[in-house]
């Protein structure tokens, strides 16, 4: 407060965060560079295992357990001496060798007989004791083997559509080189993102940074009922410590930041605006991720106002891939790739009119919102 007087208007001095003016590169003058696309015999026979697994048969055996059966199994576990109700179950089902349930517990079973059990250690990895080393005991009270059908054409006709083994091992080979396509997709999406960031300073408003930082922790602590005690302690259990946790989640919180105005900055450069058609995948695509119907996330993400956090989101998106289209992209041998699948066109201010843009008022509020 600069000046108090009775009877005159009060004068104040107020310091606060304002949105930085970013100037972004010139995106023909982009080059990005990724990975080549690389598809081996040993991907498809991957793959091929993977269809022959699906269509094995389980045996039941009179041996002891070995990598790839599949056991019927009891678990429980102690802490100091003290039973972990939480930590037990009877009857499950486990694969060895998959790496699931709880870490050592493949190494535990092989060799173990039906009705044999064997003690190892390990760390829970929920409930009261998470994080926490238990003494976990394991009861093998099966014990079967797969079976595997002949990769061959009597196979083909019965796990595809194809009559011959080469037809299904072609079409598998196409499989896995659109999967291995879209990982190169969103190695391109990050490295033009980090291009970007290399050619501009973007001032880092504090405010934005401890408002990103925050939901971070928040998100951290939901799953302990907002208990910093615990959640520090879980951290020492780990190997780490809240000040470590604290400067990782800053920094990254300093990046999602930066990347954020960017884009938004690039996206108002492009004159990009968000169509019907841009938020119903959007929707479509996020709902199928949490197994609901799109219409019941709009409704979740209404009641607790994140759509405007989306539609900046969907903005940015849009800017990215602009940026990715305006760009020079090769993998590491020099060959120019094709974007287009993935990234579809550039779009303009005239494309955007013709597809039912949302206002322009909208998208700078959705996009203040998302980043403070």
């Amino acid at each position: 407060m600069t000046k108090k007087e009775y009877g005159q208007d009060l004068q104040f001095t107020a310091e606060v965060d304002i949105r930085p003016k970013i100037s972004p590169p010139d995106l023909s003058a982009l080059t990005v560079s990724v990975d080549p696309i690389e598809i081996g015999e040993d991907d498809v026979d991957a793959e091929l295992q993977s269809l022959r697994t699906r269509f094995g048969t389980l045996t039941a055996v009179d041996r002891p357990v070995a990598v790839g059966d599949v056991v019927s199994i009891d678990l429980s576990a102690t802490v100091d001496g003290e039973d972990i109700p939480n930590a037990a179950a009877e009857g499950l089902s486990h694969e060895v060798g998959s790496g699931r349930l709880i870490a050592g517990l493949d190494d535990a079973v092989v060799g173990l007989s039906a009705d044999e059990s064997r003690v190892f250690t390990a760390k829970l990895a929920a409930g009261e004791h998470a994080g926490q080393e238990a003494q976990v005991t394991v009861t093998v009270r099966s014990v079967k083997e797969r079976e595997l059908p002949e990769p061959d054409d009597e196979f083909a006709q019965l796990a595809s559509e194809f009559d011959s083994i080469d037809e299904l091992r072609a079409s598998l080979s196409d499989q896995v080189r659109q999967a291995k396509r879209a990982q190169q997709a969103e190695q391109i999406r990050n490295a033009t993102i980090d291009a970007l960031l290399e050619q501009v300073d973007v001032p880092l408003p504090e405010s934005y940074v401890q408002a990103q930082f925050d939901s971070v922790l928040h998100s951290a602590l939901s799953g302990l009922n907002h208990d910093e005690a615990r959640f520090n302690e879980l951290l020492v259990e780990q190997g780490s410590s809240r000040a470590a946790f604290d400067a990782e989640a800053r920094t990254a919180s300093e990046k999602d930041v930066k990347r954020q105005l960017l884009l938004d900055a690039l996206a108002d450069e492009l004159q990009v605006q968000v169509g019907q058609d841009d938020l119903t995948e959007r929707l479509v695509t996020t709902s199928r991720q949490y197994g609901i119907e799109p219409q019941q996330l709009f409704g979740y993400l209404q009641e607790r106002n994140q759509l405007p956090t989306m539609f900046a989101d969907v903005r940015r998106e849009l800017a990215i891939r602009a940026a990715v289209e305006a760009a020079t992209v090769t993998d590491s041998d020099g060959n120019t790739i094709d974007t287009s699948e993935f990234f579809g066109k550039r779009v303009s201010a005239g494309e955007a009119e013709e597809a039912e843009p949302a206002d322009e008022g909208a998208a700078r509020a959705a996009s203040d919102e998302a980043t403070t």
